[in-house]
């Protein structure tokens, strides 16, 4: 893995929030930073395949959007180094081609193609499901895209292997100088017939396992990548609410995704899928270790 940054671009509004967000994360982390441009891009997100496709005037279009994401990338940040290019294949097998040795990879929510509608495009639905690095889906409000919550949201289902996403997390709320909020979901068991349910307090073993957890899995990251400002939450409810809540006053929401035997790449599951869906700030996938 080398100190660069990589980002997609196709010219849409998506991916020009994803080229400002991954500039000012790239000076930010003192990280080069690589545009890229898929010639593929532009059917891609649901344009039928053409034999007659002009590959002089696909070049030529790919160049300019390069060209634009440049221009608007000196204008915004200073990176530790900015380069661009064009990759004449598909846009999601591109990207995850060059995560393996990237920082990270930031896209944007949607495309251009005809299903540019969708809550997230498959280009971007993809890379986060199997890159081998970090990767930013850079979607939310003007608030949040600007930094203005100063606050990053982890969340942690177990210890363990939340490890990687809380390591990133703590280092992302100490590069901003903003409060790191760490969530972890747990649930009562469903009351038995004829029971009513039982209070909850401060002592239910249920709550009091999941904010050991939590102890747990932010100590290390702590220690290990400098001090923050940390709050924690065990939120009784769905893991995928209590995070999509937290989104809607955060920066960032950082989330872990596990290698599951027997599949390629990086699964995700419903946690990552709502949140990454529906989440009202920009969304990092970070692969476990």
């Amino acid at each position: 893995m080398d100190g660069t940054l990589i980002v997609g671009v196709d010219g849409s509004p998506p991916s020009l929030a994803a080229l400002d967000w991954a500039a000012d994360e790239a000076e930010r982390g003192s990280l080069a930073l690589r545009v890229v441009h898929a010639s593929g891009w532009e059917w891609y997100e649901g344009h039928e395949p053409s034999f007659g496709i002009n590959r002089e005037a696909v070049r030529a279009q790919a160049d300019r959007v390069l060209a634009a994401a440049a221009a608007r990338v000196g204008e915004r940040a200073r990176a530790a180094g900015v380069t661009s290019g064009v990759l004449d294949e598909d846009p999601a097998a591109a990207l995850i081609r060059e995560s393996r040795r990237a920082a990270g990879v930031v896209v944007g929510s949607r495309g251009r193609g005809r299903l540019a509608g969708l809550l997230l495009g498959s280009v971007s639905l993809s890379v986060a499901a199997r890159a081998s690095c970090p990767v930013t889906v850079v979607r939310g409000g003007e608030q949040s895209l600007r930094g203005g919550f100063r606050r990053v949201v982890v969340g942690v289902d177990e210890a363990a292997g939340a490890a990687a996403a809380v390591a990133y997390a703590v280092r992302a709320a100490r590069l901003r100088d903003t409060e790191l909020l760490a969530v972890h979901a747990w649930r009562r068991p469903v009351p038995e017939a004829g029971g009513g349910p039982r209070p909850v307090g401060a002592a239910d073993p249920r709550r009091l396992r999941a904010e050991r957890e939590l102890d747990v899995a932010l100590r290390s990251a702590v220690r290990d990548h400098g001090a923050v400002a940390v709050r924690h939450e065990a939120v009784e409810g769905q893991a995928r609410a209590a995070l999509l809540d937290a989104s809607a006053t955060a920066d960032l929401i950082v989330v872990g995704a596990r290698r599951r035997p027997g599949h390629t790449g990086l699964q995700l599951g419903p946690v990552n899928h709502a949140v990454l869906h529906h989440a009202a700030c920009p969304v990092t996938v970070v692969p476990h270790a």
